[in-house]
């Protein structure tokens, strides 16, 4: 497999590490391979205003690991998500005109292919300012946001956009379905990677999703990370730097199945996968 030869090539990079130790997210398995060293960088997005002092920012080490045994790529939580994800989030889906194209001929690719209408429900997980929602919303369909920024969260609400402003889980998917919000869609754009806990967001999409509903996710491709050489991805945000392989591994665990994967060029590479329960 591509990604495994990849990890052969990348061995020179082991490191026993004696003074820092992690383990899985996935997996729980203690790690022992550095895949990279990026030395330390302050958090991405978070901006210094007029009245702080650049030499006192914090910084946090850009260290990633590989697992041997589920191959996840993964960098530490050394700043919490709920801090970086905060009221003050300044990236808004809605400013590239090339990002909302892809968005809407997404709509109509799954639209047409699944035949969603008036009776389906699609929750989009990191929904940011309604940049997609707002073209299933415009065939009719019900649409849900959750989303943890409230910055950009209150723009989706002014597009007409219902929209929870939190982090999706476990236990936000259990009290939605008590509510009998089950979704015939579920999709992530570029969330999966920024998630600490991944397997509780897989998880929770499980319970989430209705019977025979459909989850798409897209991720950047770890692969083209090594070909391309592309470590200006690497940043806090990204807790996870994912192949085919590891994300089968994770969706099969809570027995969700792949069924089809897209390569596309947005995001320096990404891949969409579709599956089902």
């Amino acid at each position: 497999m591509l990604f495994q030869k990849k990890i052969e090539n990348y061995q020179i990079l082991k490191n026993p590490f004696k003074a820092y130790r992690m383990n899985c997210r996935h997996c729980n398995n203690e790690l022992s391979i550095e895949f990279t060293d990026l030395g330390s960088s302050p958090p991405s997005n978070s901006y210094l205003t007029k009245y702080e002092d650049k030499h006192t920012e914090d910084s946090y080490p850009l260290k990633v690991f590989v697992c041997d045994k589920c191959f996840l790529v993964q960098i530490d939580e050394h700043k919490n998500a709920s801090e970086i994800f905060d009221e003050n989030y300044a990236y808004f889906s809605s400013y590239s005109s090339s990002w909302l194209l892809h968005s809407k001929e997404y709509v109509d690719y799954m639209t047409d292919r699944f035949n969603f209408n008036s009776h389906s429900l699609v929750v989009e997980l990191a929904s940011n300012d309604g940049y997609l929602l707002q073209y299933f919303k415009e065939k009719n369909i019900s649409v849900l946001g959750i989303e943890p920024t409230h910055s950009t969260a209150i723009v989706a609400k002014e597009k007409g956009i219902e929209t929870i402003v939190d982090f999706f889980n476990e236990k936000l998917a259990i009290e939605l379905s008590r509510n009998q919000k089950k979704a015939n869609l579920i999709l992530g754009n570029n969330v999966l990677a920024h998630v600490p806990d991944i397997n509780d967001f897989v998880k929770g999409m499980k319970i989430l999703l209705a019977k025979d509903g459909i989850i798409t996710m897209e991720f950047p491709h770890l692969c083209q990370l090594i070909d391309q050489t592309q470590f200006d991805t690497i940043y806090h945000e990204h807790f996870s730097y994912l192949s085919f392989t590891t994300v089968k591994t994770i969706f099969s665990s809570v027995g969700l199945e792949l069924f089809d994967v897209q390569e596309i060029s947005t995001h320096g590479g990404v891949f969409k996968d579709i599956c089902q329960t």
